[in-house]
């Protein structure tokens, strides 16, 4: 488990407020602790996939101390599916391994560690079927003040705004 290090992260709420949510719940999301609770393994594709093998899985129940929790289910074989939860609505997202070099934005590309050959970030990108904004995460581990570190560099985009924030987590056994 993973608790959102407060001091080390940057605000969520600019790309809170493109994704259009609402000024109350910014705020509660702001001082809430976020936590995920995160079950990586390997097994056949989910649909729509029809491929033959294993894929990388993640599933993650995401938590804010007060507020409901979201569970992600994300397959790592870059095809696109649908998923509904109550604070992001209706999303399409993506997700896939990936090395720095694939990375074409200069905010997400910025900071990873390099560990290993290959591809050992991954990638998240999510497009809104309700509200038309995307946001692309790279996961992965930084050095944060002489300490490897669990992050997730994040853009939310939508029209002309973008808005950039940081992720750091401390693990929780």
């Amino acid at each position: 488990m993973r608790a959102q290090n407060k001091e080390l992260s940057d605000s969520a709420e600019p790309g809170l407020s493109i994704q259009g949510i609402g000024y109350l719940v910014r705020k509660g999301v702001g001082l809430a602790t976020i936590t995920i609770d995160v079950n990586q393994y390997e097994a056949p594709p989910k649909a729509p996939s029809t491929a033959d093998g294993t894929f990388t899985h993640i599933d993650i129940e995401q938590s804010a101390s007060g507020l409901s929790s979201t569970k992600e289910a994300r397959c790592l074989d870059d095809l696109p599916r649908d998923h509904s939860d109550w604070l992001f609505g209706n999303v399409k997202g993506q997700s896939s391994w990936v090395s720095v070099d694939d990375i074409t934005d200069e905010y997400l590309k910025k900071g990873w560690l390099s560990e290993g050959e290959g591809k050992t970030l991954i990638r998240s990108h999510v497009v809104s079927q309700d509200n038309g904004w995307t946001a692309t995460q790279i996961w992965g581990f930084q050095d944060i003040n002489g300490e490897r570190r669990y992050c997730r560099n994040i853009v939310i985009a939508k029209g002309d705004q973008r808005a950039e924030f940081r992720f750091v987590y401390n693990y929780e056994g």
